[in-house]
């Protein structure tokens, strides 16, 4: 049972309206994620906001993916997991395999993908004070300081929405059930 309601169009605030009226017609259903955030116009609109600007950060769409999917996993939100493994296997960012793995927390068969996972998972874990070999070990891996930094705007963006997730207890859509992850 979810603790927040979920937000129908006709009874959302304006601002909200429109975010959910978007949903729709880019997704043809609206996620109960946001249905959840529109309950407040900001946390909706952050979300919105935060999104567009780590569409555009320096990591690869498949690597902005292995980020949501690695924090929604070590944040627990079964959401985000069913989410964003429909949006890699529907636009084919990953290669089935990574995304398998990376959902049953398996090492990644390619290395740049498993040091991106480990970073972003260190990166939880400590709050950002990342150690030495971590940190060396992503540098090696070919990221650079710029992409570190997008790892932490990505991670800033799933805490918004696994957070939320987590306190609402918010059920998956039926055009989500296919993809559900167990916690």
């Amino acid at each position: 049972m979810t603790r927040i309601n979920l937000q129908k169009k006709e009874d959302a605030v304006e601002v909200s309206k429109n975010y959910l009226e978007a949903a729709q017609r880019n997704s043809g259903f609206i996620p109960n994620l946001l249905s959840v955030l529109a309950n407040s116009p900001q946390a909706i609109s952050a979300y919105v906001t935060l999104s567009e600007i780590n569409n555009k950060n320096s990591l690869s769409a498949g690597q902005r993916e292995i980020v949501q999917i690695t924090a929604a996993i070590t944040n627990g939100c079964n959401f985000c997991v069913a989410g964003h493994s429909a949006t890699v296997e529907k636009r084919k960012l990953l290669p089935e395999q990574t995304l398998q793995d990376l959902r049953e927390e398996k090492t990644l068969p390619e290395q740049p993908s498993e040091q991106l996972a480990e970073f972003t998972r260190q990166v939880i874990a400590t709050h950002g004070d990342v150690d030495e070999q971590h940190w060396q070990a992503f540098l090696d891996a070919g990221f650079s300081q710029q992409q570190a930094l997008d790892v932490v705007l990505g991670v800033s963006l799933a805490t918004l929405c696994n957070f939320a997730n987590n306190l609402a207890r918010t059920p998956l859509n039926t055009e989500l059930q296919r993809w559900a992850w167990p916690k």
